[in-house]
């Protein structure tokens, strides 16, 4: 089969075939020797590798996303002030191609079904989902879309060689079962694992006397105080995104969540089946019926309908991003000076329980690693420039941007400038998306925070008091290519009849006491195979 139709084949399965709603990433079988697969790491780096600007007359081919903030003020990441710097000190000239806002999966696809791949592309490489390759990493390696990337980091990678071999866990997340490394990684901190909660509108707690909530009921005081006493018409609300975007607040106090998550006995569950599930689904009913949780909280598919409603006074609680507290609060502020948010913890139905769950992600984010096209002429250099990102200078580059421009040292502190942060046009995510790369494969700095309240920087301790490290499943777990169809033979029908039982348990549309007929529905549509699966490619994952 020619390369061109077989990308068009791929490109079919790509359409057709749908991973989990966890994760879709698989293997090929596990008895590969590591000669096969390239994973050797003997070769010491050639003399080249780690040397910048690298001497060269060829141009890589890049296709990547383009942060949206970046779009309104340059159209490509090339013309950028970062762009031009990241050239200038590699010595590597780069065409930068970004498919368009919301429609990556869709031109990811087309790509990969031409015969005309760039020389890297920055994708969801191993992190499974219905946006992933199907079939995960190493499916992408034996089709020929991407290279195995042993030998080139050994020999054209120092940084990230060194980052890895200093970092065993994070070596771990970024290769398949038989140790295939497949992408450069985007690297969080550890004080950026955490940038998710439920947050409260604290001069309404002020103004009635109440306290932040951190039980169950203490919640349902203060909703229904915002709701009689506020006016609120939604005093719960929340994004909407294939599910209730709420990090499995109030669903975690019942020791349980809205996805698969991993027991305190190591055991892979699907939470929407546990039985306490169904007392989770109790309380949001009857929020809902009362008229506390946003009665149109399915139609929340964007961030402006909840932009809209904690800024208008229709609600006063929600579980949103650490840089949404910063945003509403600015916003907030200019037409009423008292405006203010406060985290809360994630809520428990016991005083001084610890929660059982919440957001926490991994210090590897698989959604956005960069690999190398399987026919790139050009592996060596561009595994090269991708390095620059893993070492010190390059992540002060992608981390902070140009020295003097958007950031000055202040007693060996990167900082800043007030360029940056006091623009009178442009806001700080927007600004700083000129001079650095806010998602991407790099080193991430500890230092960077975009945070410009107090009340920011309390969120993150307060929300990191869960057991999130515990019970999230992995998103960079690779089940083998006959557990992967499996997977998306099974997964997807399950993940669309759970959340339209979901939505109908919640607003009532479904009795509760039919939540045993869903489970056995659940239980008929192949969930135990699905959570096998898991179980044993979280156990592969555990022995690597």
């Amino acid at each position: 089969m020619s390369s061109r139709s077989k990308r068009k084949s791929i490109s079919l399965a790509l359409s057709v075939v749908v991973a989990s709603s966890m994760f879709a990433a698989c293997s090929k079988e596990a008895t590969k020797s590591p000669s096969e697969t390239g994973a050797t790491t003997t070769t010491a780096p050639t003399a080249a590798a780690g040397k910048y600007p690298i001497v060269t007359q060829e141009t890589l081919t890049s296709w990547e996303q383009i942060n949206p903030n970046l779009t309104t003020l340059f159209p490509n990441l090339g013309d950028s002030p970062f762009g031009k710097r990241l050239e200038s000190e590699t010595g590597v000239k780069v065409k930068y191609t970004h498919p368009a806002d919301g429609q990556s999966k869709e031109q990811f696809n087309l790509l990969i079904a031409s015969n005309n791949l760039p020389d890297v592309i920055e994708y969801n490489w191993g992190g499974g989902g219905t946006a992933a390759y199907p079939g995960g990493p190493e499916k992408a390696i034996a089709d020929k879309v991407i290279l195995p990337l042993n030998d080139l980091i050994d020999k054209n990678a120092p940084n990230l060689k060194k980052l890895l071999q200093q970092d065993k866990e994070l070596d771990k997340m970024i290769k398949t079962d038989n140790g295939t490394y497949y992408a450069f990684p985007m690297i969080r901190p550890d004080n950026g694992l955490v940038f998710r909660g439920p947050m409260l509108r604290k001069d309404w707690l002020d103004e009635m006397n109440l306290k932040v909530p951190t039980t169950i009921d203490e919640w349902y005081t203060v909703l229904k105080a915002f709701k009689e006493k506020k006016g609120a018409s939604a005093a719960l609300t929340a994004q909407y995104s294939n599910e209730l975007n709420i990090q499995d607040a109030f669903i975690g106090a019942y020791k349980t969540a809205n996805r698969f998550y991993v027991d305190d006995q190591g055991k892979v569950k699907y939470g929407p089946i546990d039985p306490q599930f169904k007392d989770a689904l109790t309380l949001l009913n009857k929020w809902y019926a009362e008229g506390l949780l946003d009665k149109d909280f399915a139609l929340n598919t964007d961030s402006k309908s909840q932009d809209t409603k904690l800024l208008s006074n229709a609600s006063g609680a929600t579980v949103g991003l650490l840089s949404a507290v910063g945003k509403w609060m600015d916003t907030g502020k200019k037409t009423n000076p008292n405006y203010q948010l406060v985290a809360a913890p994630y809520p428990t139905l016991n005083k001084g329980e610890r929660a059982f769950i919440g957001q926490r992600d991994f210090k590897y984010n698989p959604a956005v690693s960069k690999a190398v096209a399987g026919d790139s002429k050009h592996a060596e250099l561009a595994v090269k420039w991708m390095d620059y990102a893993f070492g010190e200078k390059g992540a002060l580059l992608f981390n902070f941007g140009i020295e003097g421009e958007s950031y000055t040292m202040n007693n060996g502190v990167p900082t800043f400038t007030d360029k940056i942060t006091k623009d009178p046009k442009f806001s700080l995510q927007q600004m700083v998306s000129q001079y650095t790369k806010p998602n991407g494969p790099f080193l991430g700095d500890s230092r960077k925070s975009f945070n410009t309240y107090k009340e920011q920087d309390d969120a993150v301790k307060i929300w990191e008091q869960t057991d999130a490290a515990k019970h999230v499943m992995p998103p960079f777990l690779t089940p083998t290519t006959e557990e992967s169809k499996e997977l998306a033979k099974l997964s997807t029908a399950i993940t669309s009849y759970k959340e339209e039982m979901f939505v109908k348990f919640v607003m009532g549309k479904e009795p509760i006491s039919k939540f045993d007929d869903y489970v056995k529905r659940v239980n008929e549509m192949g969930i135990d195979k699905v959570t096998q699966i898991y179980q044993q490619a979280l156990d592969r994952y555990n022995k690597r």
